[in-house]
């Protein structure tokens, strides 16, 4: 992923806060509200519950669409899912945050799975549709 596109894109979702995910379950689109979101090494990661309908419908179909909006700017991010081979960054970023914690334990034996997008096109319109910004990963 390019630096510069990945820094902006990271800078636009921390502004934004919520975004959204949308996945498809059969034949039927899917969309749900995430916060997580980390740049590391020029990548972006995103989290899900290994145990949620989500990480079984990436699993199945990986292609996947990232909205996030800031006052009349919004966010499309889409791409491929590749899934962290193993659950080292995820089980970095769960000791880090008390509340994920309280979700992904030995307890729960919920783990968070860790995916970045490749394949990937984010871009940064207005209101009316124009293109502002565009990058490709």
């Amino acid at each position: 992923m390019a630096l510069e596109g990945a820094q902006r894109i990271d800078e636009f979702m921390n502004e934004a806060q919520v975004f959204f995910l949308a996945t498809v379950d059969g034949d039927k689109p899917k969309n749900r509200p995430l916060g997580f979101h980390l740049l590391k090494d020029g990548k972006l990661y995103f989290g899900v519950g290994n145990h949620k309908d989500v990480f079984k419908q990436m699993q199945e179909n990986p292609y996947v669409e990232i909205v996030a909006l800031v006052e009349t700017d919004f966010l499309r991010y889409y791409g491929k899912v590749v899934f962290e081979p193993d659950y080292e960054l995820a089980d970095a970023i769960v000791s880090g945050n008390e509340f994920l914690q309280g979700i992904y334990n030995d307890e729960t034996g919920f783990k968070l799975a860790i995916f970045h997008l490749e394949e990937a096109t984010a871009e940064i319109r207005d209101v009316t549709g124009k293109i502002n910004e565009s990058y490709n990963f």
